[in-house]
């Protein structure tokens, strides 16, 4: 299992609408809405880095609310 923390800078006033789609997706765990440079913060789990690419990019991103996306993905056992 693969588990990454995504951070996420949404378009100006698109942070709400962004947690409402978002919270929906397969393998997303969490979502908080936050301060500072990112808006929101998803913690995500995936079978593998390819499914992990997918969920951003055809799932998050295409949402059409975010401006920009961070990926750290976890190294803990």
């Amino acid at each position: 299992m693969t588990t990454a923390y995504i951070l996420i800078e949404s378009l100006p006033g698109k942070a709400i609408e962004l947690i409402g789609q978002i919270k929906g997706i397969t393998g997303v765990k969490t979502v908080h809405l936050v301060t500072g440079p990112y808006d929101v913060i998803v913690f995500v789990e995936a079978a593998d880095l390819k499914t992990l690419g997918d969920l951003i990019v055809k799932r998050i991103q295409a949402t059409g609310f975010v401006a920009r996306t961070l990926t750290c993905i976890t190294v803990e056992e």
